[in-house]
């Protein structure tokens, strides 16, 4: 049984718009998923890459198109400009982590509400509020936005070395225990085919 580790920001608007694929393709081969949030600047600043407000005015106005054209082609709701865009990332990843541990929900739904309250619904997912109406939808104890965070920071500490140690450098990122790395949303359906055996 292959196993992922899933290497993402809760604000990545292409971890957003990968939707709920990876826990389909999972599903699909019987894969397991270990969901790693990260802050992502900080990994930038690791590995060579360059916040999206300090690139080259030609890379921004790329993604400005592209990110229309992804959500249009994946039937994902997006909001170029979301209200709450940036916002700290450690609560809800705090979140997610302390939801992983105690199991008994669903991660991926968790994973994708977040984002998607970033992306479509203008709301800001460092708010307690966010995040327990978010662990509630996905099946998780709402208590949960309020409990571990010291295990939760040092997780995502951790996340953040794993990543770097793994050749990881952006978001959404899918490191398989076969040695293949797979970067972007957009290399779902090379995820899928490895599992398959065709690639």
């Amino acid at each position: 049984m292959a196993h992922i580790d899933y290497f993402f920001a809760t604000l990545s608007p292409f971890a957003y718009l990968a939707g709920t694929r990876l826990e389909e393709i999972a599903a699909k081969h019987g894969a397991t998923i270990t969901y790693k949030p990260l802050d992502i600047i900080a990994l930038f600043s690791r590995t060579g890459g360059t916040p999206p407000g300090q690139r080259h005015p030609s890379r921004q106005a790329y993604r400005a198109q592209e990110l229309p054209r992804s959500a249009k082609k994946a039937g994902i709701p997006l909001n170029l400009k979301p209200a709450h865009w940036p916002t700290n990332m450690a609560p809800s990843s705090y979140a997610i982590i302390a939801a992983q541990n105690a199991g008994g929900g669903d991660l991926g739904k968790l994973c994708h509400g977040l984002m998607r309250c970033v992306w479509a619904e203008e709301k800001d997912i460092a708010q307690e509020d966010v995040i327990r109406a978010c662990l509630e939808e996905a099946g998780f104890d709402p208590s949960l936005a309020d409990s571990g965070l010291l295990e939760g920071a040092e997780t995502y500490a951790r996340n953040l070395e794993e990543a770097v140690d793994k050749g990881v450098f952006g978001a959404p990122f899918y490191v398989v225990d076969s040695g293949q790395v797979f970067w972007g949303q957009d290399r779902l359906d090379d995820l899928d085919a490895h599992l398959s055996g065709d690639l």
